[in-house]
């Protein structure tokens, strides 16, 4: 028995280190595709571009130029704000998001539906997304305007991509219409994880449905907020594709639904003053990572187990 023991442990011993070769593949694709570009960035950053040639270091200057110098620190303060609303607003559809997934969880018939019917729009991508609402939005031959005026409410027919305000409006509201469901369908996979005597025992102390979704759900699903607010974080801040669709690079009107995204596309690839400065892109975009990086490090320490 002890002859047979120690051959097998020799075997194991033997198959161990082939076994971490499975992982190989995929540590080589994440290091092109993820570890290399960020490395690349942050070096980049440091360095006088010419066109698409890396001249000087330059150490932080091409940080300096990004945050102090005008008109540049203007375009990316203004579009920091439109990152900042669209995350507010990320914030409000998971509010939304949480109360639909809450009717769903009382629902016996036709929850199936519902959840396809919410979350259909995700699997559309967002160009064409973008592209299918711009249509829509169309002030000549939208069917939005169209059908307001079909209702009777042509007072409310508006240019809505023209105009800063409602321009922004309308892209953070396809925004939500598109990511909704994937926020419906995580809440609903965390209530439903609930053991129902949780839900027995406050219905039998009395407890309202408000109350037992206040004091019961919302606490018990701390960990489906926890990642949707992460990603959500991340997904405003990395806002371009949608924007680009509906807008145009530069953000129109009057760079009204400008983002960092689209910032650091014209500055990187020439959209910006007429030039590339990959330099100055590159510092935007290392600038945006560590944002991005210290938020959700903080969102993960707030949401965290134990925490009051």
């Amino acid at each position: 028995m002890s002859r047979s023991l120690r051959a097998a442990r020799g075997g194991a011993a033997r198959i161990t280190p082939l076994v971490h070769l499975f992982a190989l593949p995929a540590l080589v694709v994440y290091g092109v595709f993820v570890l290399y570009p960020i490395a690349t960035t942050l070096l980049n950053s440091f360095f006088e571009f010419r066109g698409m040639h890396r001249g000087a270091w330059i150490g932080l200057a091409n940080f300096e130029t990004l945050f102090t110098k005008p008109p540049l620190n203007g375009r990316v303060l203004n579009a920091v704000s439109h990152n900042l609303i669209m995350f507010a607003a990320s914030m409000l559809t998971l509010v939304l998001a949480f109360v639909i997934a809450a009717l769903l969880h009382q629902l016996t018939v036709g929850r199936e539906f519902f959840k396809a019917a919410f979350f259909l729009p995700r699997l559309l991508s967002l160009i064409v997304v973008g592209f299918l609402w711009q249509l829509i939005l169309s002030p000549q031959s939208g069917a939005l305007n169209a059908l307001l005026d079909a209702v009777g409410l042509s007072a409310l027919s508006h240019a809505w991509l023209a105009t800063p305000a409602s321009a922004l409006g309308s892209v953070i509201a396809v925004g939500a219409w598109h990511s909704i469901g994937f926020a419906i369908l995580v809440f609903l996979a965390s209530m439903q994880a609930i053991p129902s005597t949780i839900y027995e025992a406050a219905r039998l102390d009395g407890a309202s449905a408000t109350r037992i979704l206040v004091s019961i759900t919302l606490p018990l699903t701390r960990s489906a907020w926890m990642i949707l607010t992460v990603l959500g974080f991340i997904g405003a801040f990395e806002t371009f594709d949608l924007v680009y669709a509906m807008q145009g690079a530069a953000g129109p009107p009057y760079y009204g639904t400008d983002t960092l995204g689209l910032l650091f596309y014209r500055l990187a690839f020439g959209g910006e003053g007429g030039t590339a400065a990959v330099g100055l892109g590159s510092a935007l975009a290392l600038s945006m990572l560590v944002v991005m990086a210290a938020v959700s490090l903080l969102t993960l320490r707030l949401f965290r187990p134990g925490r009051s």
